[in-house]
């Protein structure tokens, strides 16, 4: 059984296909907190749109962005949880621990079209597309290089291992920093 000592807000990013969702989701479990993993993606289902028209639109109206943010960030100040999203270590700034996951531009395709099916060439496509619109919002919007991440606390190559052991390197890490007992 894990324990929280007082308050716990965990901050994980990742860009598309780093297994952001999916390890957010199995801490939040282990931890027994809620997880909160707002993106586009809920939003285009919101909408009746589709995932790239919410990107495209999101191009030429900072509302898109700007709500999804703050939406996120307003639910994970609430309580103890772990915030899932592409900038959750960068937008949550009082985050208990951030951590930041890594994976390289073909493994990362490789997971989307693994869990999406499709053209692994047209993922590849979408995916690059995806990462310079997103950099270039985040860039206009809030001065936040995404590519810069040396700031987290917790580093991962997510290549290297499977969803289960990184959220054994994140509990552990919590556990040394005194804001879990196991």
């Amino acid at each position: 059984m894990i324990k929280i000592k007082n308050q716990l807000r965990v901050a994980i990013s990742g860009k598309s296909g780093c297994g952001n969702t999916t390890v957010s989701t199995l801490l939040s479990e282990k931890l027994g907190v809620t997880m909160i993993n707002y993106t586009f993606r809920q939003l285009a289902a919101e909408k009746g749109l589709t995932l790239a028209q919410v990107i495209e639109n999101a191009k030429t109206d900072d509302s898109y962005d700007e709500y999804v943010d703050s939406h996120q960030v307003e639910l994970a100040r609430r309580e103890n949880c772990v915030l899932g999203s592409r900038l959750a270590i960068w937008m949550l700034k009082e985050a208990d621990f951030k951590v930041y996951l890594y994976a390289s531009d073909e493994t990362r395709a490789g997971r989307v079209f693994n869990r999406e099916g499709g053209n692994l060439e047209e993922i590849k496509r979408f995916t690059a597309m995806r990462d310079s619109e997103d950099s270039r919002r985040y860039l206009k919007l809030y001065s936040i290089d995404n590519n810069k991440y040396d700031f987290a606390d917790l580093i991962i190559d997510t290549a290297d291992y499977n969803p289960d052991q990184i959220v054994e390197l994140i509990l552990t890490e919590l556990a040394k920093r005194g804001l879990i007992e196991r």
